[in-house]
């Protein structure tokens, strides 16, 4: 049975069932959620987290997902073990207060047993063993009631195994899972009934766990470890969350050795042999790097189709790494041409079986990854050489391993991996600090970490947030995209400290009202400004506007007089000016997104903006640099537009219907079952929250600044609309008036004119250069034949002001040549350039014979100057830090070149 199918069955076996009652299929969330806590979905339940959390009342009473999960900690295990992958679809059916653990466990057998005649997927019962919390007897009693096992084959496991939580304080609960036999060849014989607490290591292979059923039932107070929490008591409502992977029922119903070998997998892997010549299963190295090919290709894919870019931080340094660490691994595997074009159309083509996206989205999709290849082979090229030279410098000092900090720059500013590192260490007889390195990888993680934890406006804690939430009973209305006054109620104030009861002049808090016509910053709009008035008298001024829970709207604002307390009446006005002006931005945004998809391809999507009064930043997907012409033409097409005059409306639709509209969905965002879409005539549709004009001649104008590459497959477009587009406008036409006047010419003949002042202004330049190096070159005759005689050697000490380090370099060696051969020579020249001095020293041959070393004379010359230098025995260059130490630096050599030629 292909992974389709078994994804089919399992969404229809939920979706249709009666006996229980039909759950609701919600399609896959996106790899990217707005949660501070997750770099990506990394389980089937994460779409429905504020559902459990209690942040939000979920639209249905059961629902069956097939999520897209990536798990990146076990990156480096991947391919070693069977075990490990980062891309993963995790099948699972929820219950927010409806049935509980009878249903879940009578759901999940029947499909797990049921005959594939009859739609499930027929595993003998034989070979199932039920696991349960060893202190859920509830949980046994149903196990032997529902499937007639008897009681022995239960396992009974501890806190460690069966006992779900998020590892934070809220929801837990026991967990049952259903684990199949795989018979002696995968571990040791077991007798069930004796098994527990832990499952033992050497059954984990045996005994492969292929679903996991969730019973939510208490809310836990703090959460030590995953065996040590407190249980604070019952939740209002039992929930259900079961997770099954649907790689792992793969591999049994295709019966192969592991989810690298199932179909959505291994035509990878055989495509890897057919490049590489190498044969899977003949060697176990060879074998880890074809499963990390086949695991990273198609992890890569479906970040890039969610949205994600390469880059050196978050979720772009996490894609980076995985194509870079699938690139290296043909490499490794004797494959030097470029492996992606090659491998992910086949990781497309079984993925996209099931994601039509990655098909419609191809060409931004390969164009993203090919690129990140290219880059890499360049980045071996150049890494290759700093390691070589790392490596030449240790062995020069007498070290035999390599810092941790140079092969942590390497891997971190040159993308250099660590296990190339450490091979070509290897091949150089030498070591790697792999602690250091390691403390600082990690070291960046927790800064990372620290980053994407950070949310603007959560100083207190979700805690309070939530606290406020429930206090309302309902989520706030936001009633700006009709009004920009509303009135409304004080139902919340939070401080540094948690929840407030009241704030006084001067404060800075945050401020929840039942009904607000605030935007809340979202969407790539920035949030409303304004004032909010209190029926006591208080005001206060509004800084910013964030969500930081589902439903919850909150103001931070500076109390300007008087004393604000619950309960009280408000008055809330929003900056009108601010909203028109952010909202002639926002509409502007999607109008050029339209325009470049027209002008670049369906490809140029949206990946990034910025809605601003009177400005707006829009980042969008391109392989290469935007060219001048195709600028030009969308800006020329919007502005058309703009005089055209069409309506903006929104309107509610589902999403399928959304879908069916020609609306385009924005990467990462997340959407309910109920859109909004935005549309600019019958022009520009797109899903999107956020505030707009009303037409869009209220725009004025558009004016595209310029655009610019920001990473990897990423170019960014800035711009100015309305009134700040036409002062900018203004400026320019000053500005080409000036010019005009200035250079005699009209205004279309200013670029020819300005042009033809640059060739002139070059040239004199290059006259200049040339004579400037005649008069310096010309005192070299003078120089040599005033040399001075030190105990036998022509001594030349010369400094010259304003001359740079090519230039001190060219006059000693010129003086060096003019000094008779036949006797030994030395020249020790000191220049200076903005207060930066440099030196040179130059010998001759036979001041070499003497003893006389370049390389030792700079030292002692820069080292005067408050620097450092070197070179080879005949010409060696410094710098330093004071140029006024320059004929200190030349006595100090002279005196040196005495003492040798004395020594010899």
């Amino acid at each position: 049975m292909d992974t389709a199918e078994i994804r089919r069955r399992f969404v229809a076996h939920f979706r249709d069932n009666t006996a229980i009652g039909p759950h609701t299929a919600v399609p896959s969330a996106s790899l990217l959620l707005d949660d501070p806590t997750l770099l990506f979905v990394n389980a089937g339940m994460v779409p429905f987290k504020p559902y459990f959390l209690g942040h939000e009342s979920p639209p249905f009473p059961r629902a069956v997902s097939v999520q897209k999960c990536v798990r990146t900690p076990d990156i480096e295990d991947v391919g070693k073990t069977t075990r490990h992958g980062t891309f993963f679809e995790m099948c699972g059916n929820f219950s927010f207060g409806d049935y509980f653990k009878a249903g879940a466990i009578e759901l999940a057998w029947d499909l797990v047993t049921k005959s594939r005649a009859d739609g499930g997927w027929g595993l003998e019962e034989s070979r199932l063993y039920p696991s349960v919390y060893a202190d859920d007897p509830e949980a046994v009693d149903l196990w032997k009631k529902i499937t007639g096992l008897p009681e022995e084959r239960i396992l009974k496991l501890g806190k460690k195994e069966n006992y779900w939580s998020m590892g934070v304080p809220g929801p837990g609960g026991p967990c049952s899972e259903i684990l199949y036999d795989r018979g002696s060849a995968y571990g040791p014989d077991f007798d069930a009934a004796t098994i527990g607490p832990d499952m033992p290591l050497e059954l984990e292979d045996r005994l492969l766990e292929i679903w996991n059923l969730v019973f939510m039932q208490e809310e836990l107070s703090a959460v030590r470890s995953k065996a040590d929490f407190d249980i604070a008591g019952p939740l209002p409502k039992q929930n259900i969350d079961t997770g099954m992977g649907l790689e792992r029922v793969a591999l049994l119903l295709q019966d192969v050795d592991n989810m690298y070998e199932i179909d959505a997998m291994f035509p990878v892997i055989e495509k890897a042999q057919e490049l590489t010549g190498r044969r899977y299963g003949a060697n176990h190295d060879d074998d880890v790097r074809m499963r990390v090919v086949a695991d990273h290709v198609r992890s890569s894919m479906m970040l890039i189709a969610d949205g994600v870019t390469p880059g050196n931080e978050s979720r772009g340094y996490v894609l980076r790494r995985l194509l870079r660490r699938a690139v290296r691994s043909m490499r490794l595997l004797g494959y030097e041409d470029r492996a992606l074009p090659e491998l992910l159309p086949v990781s497309r083509d079984k993925l996209g079986e099931t994601y039509d996206e990655l098909h419609r989205d191809w060409e931004r999709i390969s164009s993203v990854a090919y690129a990140e290849e290219e880059a890499f082979r360049q980045t071996l090229r150049t890494g290759t050489s700093i390691f070589d030279m790392a490596a030449q410098q240790a062995k020069s000092a007498g070290q035999t391993r390599l810092s941790g900090e140079r092969a942590f720059a390497l891997h971190d500013t040159y993308g250099f991996p660590i296990d190339l590192t450490l091979e070509m260490a290897a091949e150089q007889g030498l070591s790697v600090d792999e602690g250091e390195f390691r403390r600082l990888m990690t070291e960046q993680r927790e800064r990372a970490k620290a980053d994407a934890r950070a949310k603007k406006g959560q100083h207190a804690g979700t805690g309070a947030y939530r606290e406020v939430a429930d206090s309302i009973g309902a989520p706030v209305q936001f009633t700006g995209y009709g009004e920009v006054v509303s009135d409304a109620t004080v139902r919340g104030l939070v401080g540094d400290d948690g929840v407030l009861s009241s704030a006084a002049e001067g404060d800075e808090v945050e401020l929840v009202l039942d009904r607000t016509p605030f935007y809340a910053e979202g969407g790539g709009q920035l949030a409303d400004h304004g004032v909010i008035e209190l029926g006591n008298g208080a005001r206060l001024e509004v800084l910013d506007v964030q969500s930081p829970i589902g439903g919850l709207i909150v103001h931070q604002a500076r109390v300007l007089s008087g004393e604000v307390a619950l309960g009280e009446p408000a008055h809330a006005v929003v900056d009108v000016e601010r909203r028109r002006s952010i909202s002639r931005a926002h509409t502007a945004t999607h109008m050029v997104h339209k325009a470049f998809r027209e002008a670049l391809g369906e490809t140029a999507t949206q990946a990034g903006s910025e809605n601003a009064p009177g400005r707006f930043r829009f980042d969008f997907s391109a392989s290469g640099a935007v060219p001048l012409t195709a600028m030009q033409d969308v800006e020329a097409r919007v502005n058309d537009l703009v005089l055209a005059d069409l309506a903006v409306h929104a309107e509610l639709m589902s999403q399928d219907e959304a879908r069916r509209s020609g609306a385009m969905a924005l990467f990462g965002e997340k959407y309910g079952t109920e859109v909004r879409v935005v549309s600019v005539g019958d022009w520009a549709r797109e899903l999107c929250g956020g505030t707009h004009a009303g037409r869009s001649g209220q725009l004025g104008v558009i004016k595209l600044l310029g655009e610019s590459s920001i990473g990897s497959g990423v170019r960014r477009v800035e711009a100015l609309v309305g009134g700040d587009a036409y002062r900018f406008l203004a400026r320019e036409h000053v500005l080409v008036a000036q010019l005009s006047e200035a250079l005699k010419a009209r205004p279309e003949e200013l670029p020819e004119r300005v042009a033809d002042l640059v060739d002139r202004l070059r040239t004199a330049e290059k006259e200049i250069e040339r004579v400037r190096v005649q008069q310096l070159l010309g005192a070299a005759g003078d120089l040599a034949a005033g040399a001075k005689d030190v105990y036998g050697v022509s001594y030349v000490g010369h400094r010259v002001d304003g001359a740079a380090a090519g230039d001190v370099r060219r006059l000693a060696l010129d003086v060096r040549g003019r000094l008779p051969q036949d006797r030994p020579g030395v020249v020790a020249v000191v220049g200076s350039s903005d207060g930066k001095p440099s030196v040179v020293v130059a010998v001759n041959d036979t001041a070499r014979s003497w003893g006389l070393s370049a390389n030792a004379l700079v030292k002692i010359a820069a080292g005067a100057l408050g620097g450092s230098g070197g070179g080879k025995d005949d010409v060696a260059q410094g710098g330093g830090a004071d140029a006024h130490l320059a004929d200190q630096a030349l006595l100090d050599v002279e005196h040196e070149v005495g003492r040798a030629a004395t020594n010899r």
